[in-house]
């Protein structure tokens, strides 16, 4: 998920050279729509292991690169069920292993969503304002969080990428619409 403005603008703070090209960098190692590896169902992991921290370290560098709230492994193209996310970048970054949406609140929000897989697009999502979120960390340890606002936005957002699911689906049909015009490839014209 990237970050988004009060006015539905994608938000790109002010950053260096040096960090304007880390960020260009790990976008492009996140894959982008229509990459059939977004609309395919992550699996369960089963091995907390070393291949898991490795995964976890490089997703959590590619988040902090890319200057995004949240990362899905299938974001980058494998098919594990963890993702990691922030709701501040002052915050730590927190990572969850096979995460499950345990309860949501009746009060549901709609608000503007990026993400880094959808080059730029903001559309209108609603979800739950309140949830639960029952999970594992990279160790195997039981994790339960209870998220409101912002944080419940983001953890919502990226269990649909575990499940194949984007933005694109949970919005209206003018904006999915919209969407889908700004995504179409540009013909280019040489002269």
């Amino acid at each position: 998920m990237t970050k988004v403005s009060e006015a539905g603008e994608v938000v790109k703070d002010e950053l260096d050279p040096e960090a304007e090209a880390r960020r260009l960098i790990a976008l492009a190692q996140v894959r982008q729509y229509p990459d059939p590896a977004l609309r395919m169902r992550a699996h369960e992991i089963e091995d907390f292991d070393g291949d898991l921290g490795r995964l976890v370290e490089r997703m959590e560098q590619l988040l902090q690169d890319a200057s995004g709230l949240g990362l899905a492994a299938t974001q980058i193209g494998v098919l594990q069920r963890v993702f990691v996310f922030h709701a501040d970048p002052e915050e730590e970054v927190v990572t969850l292993v096979n995460p499950r949406l345990a309860d949501g609140s009746e009060e549901r929000v709609t608000d503007d969503e990026g993400c880094l897989s959808l080059d730029s697009v903001v559309i209108p999502v609603e979800r739950h304002e309140r949830v639960v979120i029952e999970a594992s960390d990279p160790q195997g340890n039981d994790v339960r969080l209870e998220l409101e606002g912002l944080a419940a936005r983001i953890v919502q957002h990226e269990i649909d990428h575990l499940d194949g699911i984007l933005t694109l689906d949970r919005t209206t049909p003018e904006a999915r619409r919209e969407a889908l015009a700004t995504l179409r490839p540009q013909p280019v014209f040489v002269r």
